[in-house]
């Protein structure tokens, strides 16, 4: 039984790949860049990216933003 064509694309931009049946993901994922996320037990969510620029900007994206009451708390600019 052949296995099923997995779906690749960029988590960010879109830009998807083509993995001729048969082939290992892996030579079609040449270059780019992939982030496992355990979920749960047994559970494993994977991310691709095409470039540093959309991981960062995937990156950039998960992370909360820093309160502005925290930033504020250093003094920065004060006398």
């Amino acid at each position: 039984m052949a296995e099923p064509e997995e779906e690749l694309f960029c988590q960010v931009c879109g830009e998807e790949l083509e993995c001729p049946e048969g082939e290992p993901p892996c030579h079609a994922l040449e270059g780019w860049f992939t982030v496992s996320c355990w979920e749960g037990p047994g559970e494993v969510s994977q991310y691709s990216f095409c470039s540093l620029d959309c991981l960062k900007s995937w990156v950039d994206g998960e992370m909360p933003d820093i309160p502005e009451v925290f930033l504020e708390s250093f003094g920065e600019g004060k006398n």
